[in-house]
């Protein structure tokens, strides 16, 4: 599954942003969309191998550096696309109402959830697995101002 927004966004032109490694990509920027109207969108993909009843949301991207990860940093894009490559599956998670709802339930939903250490090549990123459901609660909930 290497592309989840097209069957998702079918009005839209497709353009990737690239090479990895650039500014786009370090601000979170995996992909523009561009709709027939003219308006664009910058998306962040995330692509799971299994399909999971959680989400998991990158505390921190380096634990001993404290590093922050995608749902406490500053990020360039409009909408994380959380796909499940199994089931094709994904969900277009807007950024800002998604960062709020990790402001106000972060801690909690670490007591509830845990936290799940992955070993990468010379660091350990730390992720916290929320259910589905009540992620995509809390985000409508951060909308509300």
């Amino acid at each position: 599954m290497a592309a989840p927004i097209p069957a998702h966004v079918p009005q839209a032109a497709i353009g990737r942003i690239g090479p990895r490694g650039g500014w786009a990509q370090r601000g979170g920027v995996d992909r523009v969309l561009t709709l027939a109207c003219g308006r664009t969108y910058t998306v962040d993909e995330k692509i799971r191998t299994e399909d999971w009843p959680d989400i998991l949301l990158e505390q921190w991207s380096d634990e001993a550096r404290r590093s922050p990860g995608w749902v406490q940093k500053p990020l360039a894009c409009d909408f994380i696309a959380y796909a499940y490559a199994p089931s094709g599956v994904c969900f277009l998670l807007p950024v800002v109402p998604l960062q709020r709802a990790w402001r106000q339930h972060g801690r909690k939903w670490i007591g509830l959830y845990g936290q799940r250490r992955a070993q990468n090549a010379g660091y350990v990123s730390v992720s916290v697995p929320v259910p589905r459901a009540a992620l995509v609660q809390a985000i409508a909930e951060a909308m509300m101002i």
